[in-house]
């Protein structure tokens, strides 16, 4: 029966996700298609406004100014709790697939839709700030008071909090875990119920204390991990400098060969590297799983496109440093074809340059998977308190941490193709509020074209 249910789960998988099969190779699915198309579509819209206002975003998003308006968070504890929460143990171990996966070529079209995409957070988080209910207690944001109350669609809204809430309850606590308890396994020989144990006991001592405990938190924690993974990431593309710019050329070359790099049987290589980069791409920085709105509406604002901005950026950190630095060192060191994958060929390319260069990464991987684990307890937290109301609240948190033991011992690849299917699912409600919604956006950006220097120095 369970062996039927995860074939049932596959095949919907490939139909949502791809890859589906064409005469000149596996291309990806209509879900990449559809969020690639609309991030083009919003950035066009926006007047590409993650570009234009790239230096006021930096400003914005780590400056440390006072903050303004209705909220629970801090302007930089909502950015870094959002960071936190998108950058789990998928930009190590997913973006090393793609590359062993697609290739070189991969890379390119990382950057690519994360360039694209940055638009589509800027959009998330407008209307996560403007929709939200600040004066509720506890406050609400997210998808669906902006699908209800924006767009006047409460089956849409209900629909998306349900998919949302239940992929968010169902697979975090058991990825996650699972992925920190490999990495620790493998590193330094921990049984994976005592990891489970230990990560489950610090999540709770956060979580159990709602968005502000977990706001305080990520503000630290979110620093670091980035700090530790470019430290550690550039020294080993610092020692290897002299296959970088060979290794630059390769990932532009592949991305639009028509040689497959892994193998004449994968396919056109166009075809794959575009493939499994947009698959990273997406899963790396979630634009359009509609997250951002839910953390981004509780910042401490009344300026919504300063909140897109800080979006904005938090794309950039995850598709140009965290995703580039998995990317890059597996490619300088050539590591990428040792036949290993995932967190392990990381690890190798630490290895070649850092002494204990694997226990840096698993250090990594523990930081990465601990904090998305964190941020995204919140997120299903907002979604089934649509749907329930506050009485949810607690129950769902002492269920979320007491999943977590059972994630860190779990076979799991059926739950991530579950996970995977449910964050697909959420994406097509989400999608129809950002196009419908598209023109508070626009409106919000034109504020920032008025006003950029007040704005910026008001909000932070």
């Amino acid at each position: 029966m369970l062996t039927g249910f995860a074939a049932v789960i596959d095949l919907l998988n490939r139909i949502v996700w791809g890859p589906w099969p064409t005469p000149v190779g596996p291309v990806p699915g209509p879900l990449f298609v559809l969020l690639f198309g609309v991030a083009i579509f919003l950035t066009v819209r926006l007047r590409f406004v993650q570009i234009v206002r790239l230096p006021q975003a930096l400003r914005s998003a780590f400056a440390s100014r006072p903050a303004s308006g209705k909220g629970v968070l801090t302007p930089f504890q909502a950015f870094a709790t959002a960071l936190a929460a998108s950058i789990g143990t998928g930009n190590i171990a997913g973006v090393a697939t793609a590359v062993v996966s697609g290739g070189p070529g991969a890379v390119f079209w990382i950057w690519c839709y994360g360039l694209f995409a940055a638009a589509t957070k800027f959009t998330e988080a407008v209307l996560g700030n403007r929709f939200r209910h600040a004066d509720a207690k506890p406050l609400s944001a997210g998808p669906p008071y902006y699908l209800r109350d924006g767009l006047g669609m409460p089956r849409l809204a209900w629909l998306y909090a349900f998919i949302a809430g239940i992929a968010a309850l169902t697979t975090t606590p058991i990825t996650q875990p699972n992925s920190i308890a490999v990495v620790f396994q493998s590193q330094f020989h921990v049984p994976g119920w005592a990891t489970g144990v230990i990560v489950a006991v610090l999540a709770w001592l956060v979580i159990i204390g709602g968005i502000q405990s977990i706001g305080r938190a990520m503000q630290v924690l979110a620093p670091v991990k980035v700090f530790l993974y470019l430290a550690g990431g550039t020294i080993v593309i610092a020692t290897h400098a002299a296959n970088l710019p060979e290794v630059l050329a390769t990932i532009v070359r592949e991305a639009f060969s028509f040689r497959a790099a892994t193998g004449a049987s994968a396919g056109i290589g166009i075809m794959v590297a575009m493939r499994y980069g947009l698959a990273r791409g997406v899963y790396a920085n979630e634009a359009g799983y509609g997250t951002a709105a839910v953390v981004y509406g509780t910042a401490r604002s009344d300026q919504p496109a300063q909140q897109g901005l800080n979006a904005a950026i938090e794309v950039f950190v995850i598709s140009f440093v965290t995703s580039s630095i998995s990317a890059l060192s597996i490619l300088v060191t050539g590591v990428w074809r040792s036949g290993l994958t995932s967190a392990a060929v990381v690890a190798q390319a630490f290895d070649t340059s850092i002494p204990g260069g694997g226990y840096l990464l698993a250090i990594c991987a523990f930081l990465f998977g601990l904090t998305a684990l964190i941020g995204w307890s919140y997120y299903g937290e907002q979604f089934l308190q649509y749907i329930f109301g506050p009485r949810v609240i607690l129950p769902y948190r002492w269920l979320y941490c007491l999943l977590i033991p059972l994630g860190a011992v779990a076979r799991v690849e059926a739950v991530w193709s579950w996970g995977d299917l449910m964050n697909g699912l959420q994406v097509f409600p989400n999608i129809v509020g950002l196009v419908g919604l598209s023109g508070v956006a626009v409106a919000a950006a034109r504020t920032l074209r008025a006003r950029p220097a007040t704005l910026a120095g008001k909000s932070g």
